[in-house]
């Protein structure tokens, strides 16, 4: 197994962490720039890089999950003859997935929603991939590993791999209401986790021990996952996925500048009763903390969400995937 990534990308520590192989090409984002600067940004070199690393991998089959990294290898790929695996995780193709869908193989999708984008027969319903543990749920084991209160409610605050800055804020200024209820587990990012944790030293004694500042967790986030009774997040994919999976209600904010994936991800999961939707604008107006803390008082309501959460989870997804996977290569 061989992980391409992007230069710089946050991927290649993570990766590196479960002992897989891992080559870098460049790519850029595709949003905003002519054809002519997609092209050299997108393909040109970042294929002729990825042309290279197959032809020395030897692939029997590429998975593509969308990502800027996606176009060099996809079209390497595809140049090539290797089969390839486009998966969307969101539920809304952005024009990576649109345009490299053409010259996948196959195309799988976490949720049927998906289906209407591609030609009749050209995408399968796979699921989200999760790691199997969060499938395993124990909330008070998960507590105890974290040294939370078991007789508190626990509330995760995410913002995706490198943070969220607005709803840091808007957390922070609702610390004092929101911890006279509840213990806050808050993955802040590189950028803000310092002054979090200034932040936290202001608070009285008794709320400062509630309160948990960090920059990410690793191995950690299955705990963190298990132990909330709810969470503040951005929508992206994964959170569609993990949230399913252990069956969390959340506040979903969607990110204003992801195209539409994030506003679609979170409707998404608000019609289907599992999410309420802030939008990042609303922020600002001191909203988020009276939101959050209604839900957290309301035990009928939590229950509900998270029963409907998790009837969106698909624990065969890995295995589904790799079934596509299989069938492409050939093995």
């Amino acid at each position: 197994m061989l992980y391409v990534g992007t230069v710089g990308g946050l991927e290649a520590s993570i990766v590196a962490r479960v002992g897989v192989a891992f080559r870098a090409v460049q790519a850029a984002g595709l949003r905003g720039l002519s054809p002519w600067r997609k092209l050299l940004n997108g393909l040109c070199r970042g294929a002729t890089q990825a042309w290279r690393i197959l032809r020395v991998f030897q692939p029997d089959v590429v998975l593509a999950t969308g990502g800027y990294a996606s176009a060099p290898v996809v079209v390497a790929a595809w140049l090539r003859r290797c089969p390839v695996l486009m998966y969307l995780p969101d539920i809304l193709p952005g024009l990576a997935v649109r345009f490299l869908s053409h010259l996948a193989s196959r195309v799988a999708v976490s949720f049927d929603a998906s289906l209407d984008y591609f030609a009749p027969g050209r995408a399968v319903v796979t699921g989200y991939p999760v790691r199997s543990a969060l499938y395993a749920a124990n909330k008070e084991a998960a507590k105890q590993r974290l040294g939370l209160a078991s007789d508190w409610k626990t509330l995760l605050v995410l913002g995706g791999s490198r943070g969220a800055h607005s709803i840091n804020l808007a957390i922070s200024e609702a610390l004092e209401e929101l911890l006279f209820g509840a213990q806050v587990i808050h993955i802040a990012g590189e950028a803000d986790v310092a002054w979090l944790r200034e932040r936290r030293e202001e608070l009285p004694l008794e709320s400062r021990q509630r309160y948990h500042p960090c920059a990410y967790l690793h191995e950690e986030m299955v705990d963190a996952l298990q132990a909330a009774d709810l969470a503040v997040a951005r929508a992206g994919a994964a959170t569609m996925g993990e949230f399913a999976a252990v069956g969390l209600p959340s506040v979903l904010v969607p990110y204003p500048y992801a195209g539409q994936h994030q506003e679609a991800n979170a409707d998404f999961m608000v019609a289907r009763g599992a999410a309420v939707k802030v939008l990042d604008g609303a922020l600002a107006e001191g909203a988020l903390g009276h939101i959050v803390r209604n839900m957290l008082a309301d035990e009928g309501t939590l229950r509900s969400m998270a029963e409907n959460a998790r009837k969106l989870a698909r624990p065969d997804a890995a295995w589904a995937v790799a079934q596509q996977l299989a069938l492409l290569s050939g093995g």
